[in-house]
């Protein structure tokens, strides 16, 4: 990127840009209300409808706040995603505002304290499946562009922005998206508002993300359910079987237990780790805002720091067993058992690698003979950039100084256990010098205690109010010192 002779963005009108933003906060809160009470849960199974309504509410709100050429882009099959633009900054560099408006399924809709899909404030924070993760994350956009255009009728930088439809079923159409859409949304640096955060009033800056693999398997022995009494014994059960199976999926200490799995995990070099280490991380706050009880250890490798074994090494969840409900439970063997299983991959990992081991394992280690099948599911790669050399740095400099001035607290560069299947795809896609990467940028909105995918997922309201300031920050900054 080269410096752009341009007149310069003067305090003055910053000043502009924070006053209006903060007049217009209940507007962008109403709009924030109004788009999480649409259930869009991408997974499969639930109504695709309400992630078209969704997408439908994000197009017009675009278009109502100023976007131009605001369209949906689908591709077949795919959930729709949704597309704006406002390009009018001749000479300024390009911005792609990366976010989606699909949502995890809610859960045990039972087990919320208010309804999921219905925002609900209490103590500064906004309840609701998505409220954070990642339908603030959308209405950040809009308000940090709503704030220039409101108060200057025009922005610093030109501005690309793409919601995406399907990031919580893995981008499973994503190949097919760029394909389709790579040249309109080629850009110079993308900002991604779906990260977390270091603490509340802490702003974090995002520079590594743990890649993504996961698949579904099924044990089957039976053709019928049988007494567990009459047959229990001789007769395999498959729901022990697949308990079994599972457990052989790490060792002891809760490490990845597949042969050779973890042999292509990047190992930190040592600037890396001190700059780990040197994070304000306190083991007591990690276990309080995780919720672990009392008595229950940290797992993994004990020689590594609990934030290398957070975003620098594979990790595997069980996220789902379908078995006898105890509630409806009788002695019964069942004729068959199925688990999802998630794998998050360390930096340096081969996704397609990763999941081929995974599924292998699983079916050749089934026990007592019974009938397998597992089917492959997503596949991510993990996500890296240097923030502190090459294109990069400019940006995250930038970045920083915007941040800092709206939440008043200095950014901390961390790292993410989470995976964003978008990101690698979209900025190798616009990469034309492969040692100039498009940089790319992911802000926080959400927190420690949001809670995001989980029961009571929440929203801090006078951070994202922060992240809106620090966005509408970042466009002048970008504009001022890089291109």
């Amino acid at each position: 990127m080269t410096r752009r002779q341009a007149p310069s963005v003067t305090t003055s009108d910053l000043q502009d840009v924070q006053r209006t933003l903060r007049e217009r906060m209940g507007t962008h809160r109403d709009d924030l209300d109004d788009l999480v009470r649409i259930p869009s849960v991408s997974a499969p199974g639930f109504d695709a409808a309400q992630v078209r309504r969704s997408a439908e509410w994000v197009r017009d709100k675009l278009a109502e706040r100023g976007f131009q050429h605001v369209r949906l882009l689908e591709v077949d099959g795919g959930h729709p995603a949704v597309y704006g633009d406002h390009l009018h900054a001749e000479g300024a560099p390009t911005l792609l505002l990366y976010a989606h408006h699909d949502v995890q399924p809610p859960g045990d809709e039972s087990l919320w304290t208010s309804p999921a899909f219905t925002p609900t404030e209490r103590d500064g924070r906004l309840y609701a499946r998505g409220a954070a993760d990642d339908k603030a994350g959308v209405l950040l956009h809009v308000a940090a562009v709503d704030a220039w255009l409101q108060s200057h009728a025009s922005l610093p930088v030109n501005v690309k922005v793409i919601v995406e439809g399907e990031e919580e079923t893995g981008s499973e159409h994503l190949g097919d998206f760029l394909g389709r859409y790579r040249d309109l949304l080629r850009a110079d640096v993308v900002v991604v508002a779906d990260t977390d955060n270091w603490q509340v009033g802490v702003p974090g800056l995002t520079y590594l993300l743990r890649g993504l693999v996961d698949c579904e398997v099924e044990l089957r022995g039976l053709d019928h359910a049988l007494h567990s009494g009459m047959y229990g014994g001789p007769i395999p059960d498959p729901v022990t079987g697949m308990v079994k199976l599972l457990a052989g999926l790490v060792d002891d200490r809760g490490v990845v237990a597949i042969p050779s799995f973890a042999d292509d995990v990047r190992e930190p070099s040592r600037e890396e780790l001190a700059r780990l280490r040197a994070l304000d991380f306190d083991e007591a706050r990690f276990r309080a805002e995780s919720g672990l009880l009392d008595g229950v250890e940290l797992i993994g490798d004990a020689g590594r720091h609990p934030l290398e074994r957070l975003w620098l090494q594979p990790c595997v969840a069980v996220i789902g067993f379908d078995a006898p409900a105890v509630a409806t439970a009788s002695n019964t063997l069942a004729p068959a058992a199925r688990a999802a299983i998630s794998v998050r991959l360390a930096p340096g990992q081969d996704p397609l690698r990763a999941r081929d081991l995974l599924c292998r394992w699983l079916q050749e280690r089934a026990p007592w003979g019974l009938q397998v099948t597992v089917t492959p599911g997503a596949a991510c790669a993990p996500f890296v950039t240097d923030p502190f050399s090459g294109a990069s740095r400019p940006v995250f400099e930038a970045a920083a100084r915007a941040l800092e001035a709206a939440y008043g607290h200095p950014v901390v560069y961390q790292g993410l256990g989470g995976s964003i299947p978008f990101l690698n795809d979209i900025t190798r896609a616009f990469t034309t010098d492969p040692s100039r990467p498009v940089p790319a940028l992911l802000l926080g909105v959400e927190d420690p205690d949001t809670r995001a995918h989980g029961i009571d997922e929440s929203l801090h309201l006078g951070d994202w109010a922060r992240a809106c300031l620090g966005e509408a920050y970042l466009f002048a900054g970008l504009a001022e010192g890089v291109r």
